[in-house]
């Protein structure tokens, strides 16, 4: 059997992850949060430097345009940020179910610091 199947399966916490700490920690540690933080910022601000165009350039068609991406990409923010969420609490509800060994996974995502 693969090695990497099994992980999580060891009691020894050092050897959860059995060689894929540096995938789990770049994951966790890059990758979520750029979906929590960098993305919604961004959606935001690019929003706000369109309306903030629009304003300069006084014209009331640009302007309405600039508020509805604006709002459109505050609801984009919202969800990526809200999926994002959903998805890991989905995830530990799962690993914390009695079904086979379904936390295997966690104990290797909550060993990584």
């Amino acid at each position: 059997m693969n090695k990497y199947f099994l992980i999580g399966t060891n009691t020894d916490l050092s050897s959860d992850c059995m060689g894929l700490e540096p995938f789990v920690k770049i994951v966790k540690k890059a990758l979520l949060p750029m979906f929590y933080i960098i993305i919604p910022i961004a959606l935001i601000l690019y929003g706000v430097i369109d309306l903030g165009k629009a304003v300069i350039a006084s014209d009331e068609k640009e302007i309405k345009e600039a508020q509805g991406k604006l709002i459109k990409r505050f609801i984009y923010a919202a969800l990526v940020f809200l999926i994002v969420f959903l998805v890991s609490l989905l995830m530990q509800i799962v690993s914390t179910s009695s079904v086979g060994d379904t936390n295997a996974w966690f104990a290797c995502w909550k060993h990584i610091k």
